[in-house]
């Protein structure tokens, strides 16, 4: 018959030979995560409509097929929303594990909804600025003097 185990002492769970240990214990892991899910909500809002833009120029200069490009932009835009929600819904569970494995209270998706407003004001923001500033565009479209 095996003994039975011990709970980890709070000494011995910085330890060296556990490194996933001393991340959860300092907290650490929850904010890369929450780092990550950043990044990923950036790639959401920014990444995704940016690449496939490029993918269908891409497509409709070597083919000079405007249907081709378009419809392969509509497949790569769902493709790519649900690999990143996947992947988004994924991160939020890894932080609620974190949260709940330090003693806190579960979260829910709290910090995922969080994140991804943040991040689409920060989306939208920057829009503004290249729209404004860089794409020569004038604030009152159509040419319209007011």
């Amino acid at each position: 018959m095996r003994p039975a185990r011990q709970p980890l002492k709070p000494e011995a769970a910085g330890d060296a030979s556990r490194p996933q240990s001393h991340l959860v214990r300092t907290g650490t892991g929850a904010v890369l995560v929450v780092l990550i899910m950043f990044i990923g909500s950036l790639g959401l809002w920014i990444g995704t409509p940016l690449g496939m833009l490029w993918l269908g120029s891409e497509i409709e200069g070597a083919t000079s097929s405007l249907g081709a490009a378009v419809g392969a932009m509509s497949i790569g835009v769902v493709v790519s929303i649900l690999l990143l929600a996947y992947v988004l819904a994924r991160l939020s569970n890894a932080h609620r594990a974190i949260c709940r494995s330090r003693g806190r209270a579960d979260p829910g998706h709290f910090v995922l909804e969080g994140v991804l407003v943040v991040s689409a004001g920060i989306a939208v923001v920057a829009f503004v600025i290249w729209f404004l500033l860089f794409a020569g565009a004038t604030p009152v479209p159509l040419g319209m003097n007011l």
